[in-house]
Formats: structure tokens, sequence, C-alpha cells
């Protein structure tokens, strides 16, 4: 009788044993970090609990945020909607249709005020998911914090700002890659004087995952790119030292327990020879540090009460893997943004692994699992391997360029799904103990008088304030562009003189164009 054989979608094989001859012995807190960035990890503290939100109106956002603070949330990540993401004010013609579907609306400082409003942003961090603008949702989030009165060195929180993944995965880019470089690299330099809190980039994986990668591609692409702001900034003269303390990732969390969690595991060990190879002497840079997700692609529209189990599955690949914040997905998202119901349910499975299952009572509970260890190993051999290609083609820009990034994810989506036509791959409620009740699940919708509202009021907002002094911020901006400067002052400036987002990217998208794929 032949032996079965089992393999990861990341085309790894599965032993059916492994024993004390696969592991190597290695502490938490100490390079290469494979068992945790910090000595006491959950023991010490807790991974942040985040809930991603954002819709409708600044106002509707703002409740849910408070909400959620109320519910025990212990850090805010804010979803923008598509015209935000791309540079669009909600008056834009490009808007019409989807101001508020996906994520809340933001053009001006005074939307940014409601969206925070009685909310001290010197208590909170917030992670804010935003790219191509990212830039000027920054300037926002400092003059707002300027204008409550705050310390600005002492705000902390997270911009993802990673354009690369963009080009890659996801879509919602403005400019060609060289003008984008330079706006995250003069963020870098930016925030580490006047912002040493905040972490200036989320380098993500979780897009990547999200258009079809394998775990190992995830892994490889990310840190890849990762690779290319690390160079970018020191070709910037950048001390790597000093930026790469506050760079951070956000990963994807599926639902195969063991391979999640030996993806973490090599991730942080993979970075820490990156950033040492690269010149990073400092502990703190050579740290790989992460926020996670769980997976949208993994929910289904059937039997959507089962997402609550696949979420919990994902929570605990995280928390085992060692995230340093989580994000929890609504049993409802295959079908609509989260009602208050399900946001509360992805939160309480949080607090419950949390407080209820032992997690946090030893460092690395897998560490020393002949099979975990083993595993951890291969995975990071076979993304080292991907890296290997990428550098062969000059860098992550170059391989994005060339199509090779693209086609690798497109390629294992495509295999991923002919798996569970064939019934190889079992999707429970999709392929297999299937149903036919029709779900009762109440969903969110947003009205369509949203975007009217939000119009009017922008309307309002730009009748009200100084033009000439607009145009003149308008007209430094397009200026500055084309020095070597360092726009983010510029662009702070330029928002608390009432410029909106869509007139910034605007001003930009005159000199440098738009990128198309």
């Amino acid at each position: 009788m032949a032996e079965k054989k089992v393999m990861l979608d990341s085309g790894i094989e599965i032993d059916p044993l492994y024993t004390k001859a696969d592991v190597k012995p290695e502490l938490p807190g100490q390079f290469p970090y494979t068992r945790g960035v910090h000595e006491g990890m959950y023991r010490d503290k807790p991974w942040t609990m985040r809930q991603y939100a954002g819709f409708s109106t600044p106002e509707e956002s703002n409740a849910r945020y408070h909400f959620l603070l109320n519910q025990g949330v212990t850090g805010l990540s804010v979803a923008f909607d598509l015209p935000t993401q791309i540079g669009y004010d909600s008056d834009d013609p490009l808007a019409n249709g989807e101001v508020g579907k996906v994520g809340v609306a933001i053009d001006s400082i005074e939307d940014m005020e409601r969206l925070f409003k009685g909310i001290n942003l010197e208590n909170v961090s917030t992670s804010m998911t935003i790219n191509a603008s990212g830039f000027i949702l920054l300037a926002l989030y400092i003059a707002l914090a300027k204008r409550q009165g705050a310390d600005i060195k002492k705000i902390a929180g997270t911009i993802q700002n990673d354009i690369l993944k963009e080009y890659a995965a996801r879509g919602t880019y403005i400019y060609p890659p060289k003008p984008s470089m330079r706006l995250i690299t003069d963020i870098f330099e930016y925030c580490s004087k006047e912002v040493p809190k905040w972490n200036t980039i989320s380098i993500s994986g979780y897009h990547i995952r999200e258009a079809g990668s394998t775990a190992v591609q995830e892994l490889a692409f990310t840190l890849a790119n990762g690779k290319a702001y690390l160079k970018a900034a020191i070709e910037k003269g950048l001390d790597i030292n000093v930026f790469a303390k506050r760079l951070s990732f956000f990963f994807n969390a599926h639902n195969h327990l063991f391979e999640e969690v030996a993806k973490f595991r090599a991730a942080r060990r993979i970075w820490a020879n990156i950033t040492k190879d690269l010149g990073a002497t400092s502990p703190d840079a050579q740290k790989l540090r992460f926020h996670t997700q769980t997976g949208g692609s993994t929910l289904t529209a059937q039997q959507p009460m089962n997402n609550i189990v696949r979420v919990t599955i994902q929570t605990l690949a995280a928390t085992l893997g060692g995230t340093q914040s989580l994000h929890t997905n609504g049993f409802d998202e295959a079908l609509s943004l989260p009602t208050e119901q399900a946001a509360s349910i992805a939160l309480r499975t949080q607090q419950i692994v949390a407080e209820e299952s032992g997690i946090c009572d030893t460092v690395d509970p897998f560490a020393g699992s002949y099979y975990i260890e083993t595993l951890t190993n291969k995975v990071e051999e076979e993304a080292l391997n991907l890296i290997g290609k990428i550098d062969a083609m000059g860098g992550a820009v170059d391989a994005i360029e060339q199509g090779f990034i693209q086609e690798q994810i497109a390629a294992s989506s495509y295999k991923y799904t002919q798996a569970i036509e064939r019934n190889e791959k079992i999707i429970v409620g999709v392929n297999k103990y299937q149903s036919k009740e029709m779900s009762k699940t109440p969903i969110m919708k947003i009205d369509d008088s949203i975007q009217k509202m939000q119009v009017d009021r922008l309307t309002q907002f730009k009748q009200n304030r100084d033009q000439d002094k607009v145009k003149q911020m308008l007209n430094l901006i397009i200026e500055k562009s084309s020095s070597s400067e360092n726009l983010m002052p510029i662009v702070i400036e330029a928002v608390e003189a009432h410029c909106t987002l869509g007139e910034i990217a605007h001003a930009l998208r005159s000199v440098w164009g738009e990128y198309r794929a």
C-alpha cells in the first residue's frame, strides 16, 4: 500500500513524523528572533487588539471607534474609501458611486477632525491602511494632532505606505514607482526626526495573499519588497540603524495553523539576516515586528457562521506565531462590511484567546516541536529561493516591472481554485457539507445619500477658505516635487491651509503623471 503523500499549497511536502534531530535550539529576544522579538513576549504584554473599521461618513466611523474602544480595543485601524485611497475628493466625477462604500471618505482636515472627535491622539495607537495617498493622510493626522495640542513626538501608530505591493497585487497606485519610492523615503526621513514613535511603513503581505499567493510567496515577496525599501532609504543617505527601527510588517493568517506559525517564525529569521547583511547592527533595527489580519479571502458567504471558527484558528496561528497586533474579521465580511454584532464577536475571539487559552503563559509555545521547527526551516528555505530569484532580476521593483511577481501570484491563485473545483481541497460548506438553508445573516448597507452629504460639506469647506493661500501651497508642492527637498513639511502645511486630499494628489499628478500597468 502506497504511503499517503501530504503537500501544502506552498508545495512543501509534510513527513509523517519529525524527531529531535530536526530541532535547533534558539532563544526568544535574541538574533535571529525566530522565537520572538522580545524575551517575555505575551507574558510581559499581550498583542495589541485592533479592529479595522471605517465606512460612510467620518461621524459614522467615529461612532464605531468609540464603540470598539468601549469594548476593549487597544488600537484603532482605519479603512478609507476607494476615492480617498487613490487621491480623489468626494466631489470628483471619478468618485461617483464609491464615496464611503468600502471605508470612510476623508477629503480635508475637517473630515479628519470629525473622524477622531473625542479621541486624544496621544492616548491611542492608530493604524491607517493607506498607500498611494498615505503621505497626505499622515499629514492630516499630524495636523490634527497639532490642533489637539498634542506633542507629535508622542503620537504613535502605523501607516501602511507600501506601494510595491500595490503594483504587484492590489492596484490602488497613483504615481510611477520612482516618485512613489521618493514619497516613502521622505516619510522615513521626516518621521525619524519629527514623529519618532510612528511606524513609517507596514510592508504588506496581506494583500499579496488575498490576491492568491501561497504562504511562502507571501513571505518571499513581502520581504523582497522590504529589502527594496531598505536599499532606497540607504541610497537616500538614511541610517539603517535609525529608520529600520520604525518599519513594520502586515501579514495574513490563513487556516493551516502549522504552516502559518512556521511562516511567521521564518519571517523574523529571514528579516534579521537581511537587515544585518545591509549593515544593521542595532538589534531594534534587525527585529521584524508585524501586525496580522485574519484572512478575508478564506471567509465564505455560504454558512457564514462557520467563519467564526475559521477566524479563531487564524487568531491562534497569528498569536502562536508571535504577532505584535491583530485584527480579526467579522463572520459576515464575505457578504458586507461587518455589523456591530460581527465586529464585537471578532474582538471577543481575540479576548477569549488571550484570557482563556493559556497562549500568553509562555513564550513561543510551539518551540521545540519537531514538526514546527522543521516546517519553519522548510518555509525559510523556499522563501529564500524565491528572494534569490528576485535579487537576480535586480530586486523587487525590477521583478514587478517584468511581471514576475504578478505571474507567480496569478498561477498560484489559479492552481488553488482548480484544487477546490476538483474537490482536492475541501472548503466546508462550499464543496463539502453543503446546506440548502438560505442565510439570514443581516448585512450592513451604505446609503447612497452619504455621497451627497459629503459633497455638500466639501463644497462649503472649499468656499470658506483662503483661496490665495491654497493656490500658493499647491504651487509650492508642484515646485518642490522636482527638487530633492523633503515634501512632508510642505504637505502638512498645505492641509493646515485647507488644501484637500484630491487637490494635493492632483498637483503631483500634474508633474509625475499616473502609472499604467
